[in-house]
């Protein structure tokens, strides 16, 4: 392996510690198929005390392959403990691999010391981390990281300056943006708030705490979302104020000075670093996977895309043999000089409708766009308007808000969902092509362009792209929510960014195009009335209108075009 480029202390003889594994991460491991065959037996030395930036100290445990031999270091930082499942998931199956792993818990979780910080303390207690590492009679100077959620958050923290030593990362359904997790054009992802705030505060303590406290939550799920005033009520289903929470609820302007620093996102701009990236289409950070995996091709670094057919969870549960496989072919080829485990193209991405994966030189794939009108009668059509008219109006009215159904969530109730109960309420109106004479590939970047005006000026726009099969069940794909401030009943012209997709409407299908004011909890309600949705003690229902011109843009050529064209009539939704 190559040695650090600093002068590194003279490394001294380490007689490895007899301990192995928890029995409980012992017995997970077991558990586990249709993973790589191990090479090793995995030794375990716990409870490492490493100095924090601040001299707190980081309690840390290293696991390490039972071999004699020199094997590259990963750093897994987090915030949620070190024992189930990052014990067995990180620890034992990477030290299994052949690679030294220390898993360190951040300041103020699983006994480090210090006061947790959202995102404050991770660059500085990264650093520290490696200065430690060098002292290591074990460490060759070849270092990587890998982990998910805000285990990614971490290693970005960390790439912000990365050391010399640090030759390759694996984001795992990663975070980087604290402020594009709690909020979407200034309106607070509720339900995204209240599950992260339970496993900041509960995961570290425990799986059995970190249970008690989620089906607390679920049990309490709808109390605490429809509080008024919402400030604050989150306390009886998490037990505890917790003060960031408080923070970021209250926080809903991006430009806001609290949210300077929050993002060490930029760290791509310039990462030269080789970087993998995995998420799944319905993860609650698929947007953001997507902004570092653009960010990392415009620098010019060596990079990887996987996205799978996963929610930020079970990317981890039902997708784990293909993310491990995925990362620790990553980790050999760039730490080990072993390039046998990576595949030919840069992008696997997982195609709905169709269930099969395809893989791509890049992502997008074409800059092209095919644009679906809304028109009259709940159509969906090809054909631009030549005037502009109301085509539809409908009622929001936040004190029976429209509920959220599925989508990229952290919660138990993400991923594709039947949309038909929600299509039949009278706040939500659809726009449906006709049935497809051929499948139409729908991969990349989706939008929708709203013609719009409302009879209060404060309204939110709920956005989302629906597969309908011959039965009539509606399947999610793709969707985004977009805040108005206007003038009332002032027309005016919105862009609704819904993420991504790769999906196939098979033939026989119709493509839907759906809309609402909103999709609660995971949007707390707009109040109707301009207020804060966190503050707020009335509540104003509003009058949505949609007019002709209004669109919605997916990627792709002409297919579309002769597929919908508007010569077959579509059904009213």
């Amino acid at each position: 392996m190559t040695a650090p480029t600093h002068d590194a202390p003279r490394r001294t003889a380490w007689t490895p510690p007899a301990g192995k594994p928890p029995l409980s991460s012992r017995m997970l491991r077991a558990t586990w198929r249709d993973l790589p065959a191990k090479r090793h037996e995995a030794g375990w030395e716990p409870g490492l005390a490493v100095p924090a930036a601040d001299g707190s100290s980081l309690v840390t445990d290293h696991y390490f392959p039972r071999a004699a031999g020199d094997f590259p270091t990963l750093v897994v930082r987090s915030p949620y403990g070190r024992g189930l499942p990052w014990s067995p998931m990180y620890g034992m199956l990477f030290a299994e691999q052949g690679f030294h792993v220390v898993l360190q818990s951040c300041r103020g979780t699983g006994g480090s010391g210090g006061r947790f910080d959202l995102w404050r303390n991770e660059a500085a207690d990264g650093q520290a981390t490696v200065r430690w590492l060098r002292q290591r009679p074990w460490f060759n100077g070849t270092l990587g990281t890998v982990g998910p959620s805000y285990l990614g958050y971490t290693q970005w923290a960390l790439a912000l300056d990365p050391p010399p030593e640090l030759k390759a990362m694996v984001v795992q359904v990663g975070l980087h943006d604290p402020y594009a997790l709690f909020h979407s054009d200034g309106a607070l992802r509720l339900e995204n708030a209240l599950l992260v705030g339970v496993g900041m505060t509960y995961q570290h303590r425990g799986i059995a705490a970190f249970v008690r406290a989620t089906l607390r939550l679920r049990r309490r799920l709808r109390e605490v979302t429809t509080a008024w005033p919402l400030r604050g009520a989150y306390v009886t289903a998490l037990g505890r104020e917790v003060p960031w929470l408080d923070e970021v609820m209250t926080h809903p302007d991006a430009d806001d000075p609290y949210w300077l620093g929050a993002s060490p996102g930029q760290a791509a701009e310039r990462l030269s670093v080789p970087t993998a990236l995995m998420t799944g289409w319905h993860d609650a950070l698929v947007d953001q996977t997507f902004e570092q995996y653009g960010r990392l091709r415009r620098a010019g670094c060596e990079t990887a895309l996987l996205v799978g057919p996963w929610t930020h969870t079970s990317a981890l549960q039902q997708g784990w043999p293909e993310v491990f496989a995925e990362s620790l072919g990553w980790l050999r080829a760039h730490l080990c000089a072993d390039p046998a485990g990576l595949r030919p193209t840069g992008v696997r991405v997982h195609v709905g409708g169709e269930n099969a994966w395809r893989d791509l030189d890049d992502w997008p794939l074409s800059p092209t766009a095919t644009s679906w009108f809304a028109a009259p009668d709940g159509q969906l059509t090809q054909q631009a308007p030549t005037t502009a008219t109301p085509l539809t109006s409908f009622r929001y009215d936040p004190a029976t808000p429209t509920p959220s159904v599925g989508g990229p969530l952290l919660s138990w109730t993400a991923g594709p969902r039947d949309n038909s109960a929600l299509e039949a309420r009278d706040d939500v109106v659809t726009f449906t092509g006709p049935p497809l004479a051929e499948p139409v590939d729908v991969l990349g970047a989706v939008s929708a362009r709203l013609s719009i005006a409302t009879d209060t000026g404060h309204a939110d726009v709920f956005s989302r792209l629906c597969d309908v099969d011959p039965q009539g069940r509606s399947t999610n794909v793709c969707d985004g929510l977009a805040r108005l401030r206007t003038a009332r009943r002032a027309l005016t012209e919105v862009t609704v960014p819904m993420s991504a997709t790769a999906h196939r409407f098979a033939a026989g299908h119709r493509v839907r195009w759906q809309i609402s004011g909103g999709a609660h909890p995971r949007y707390a309600r707009n109040p109707g009335t301009g207020e804060s949705s966190v503050d707020a003690k009335e509540f104003t229902p509003v009058r949505i209108t949609l007019h002709s011109g209004s669109v919605l843009t997916r990627p792709g050529g002409d297919q579309a075009a002769r597929l919908l064209g508007g010569d077959q009539p579509g059904d009213g939704g």
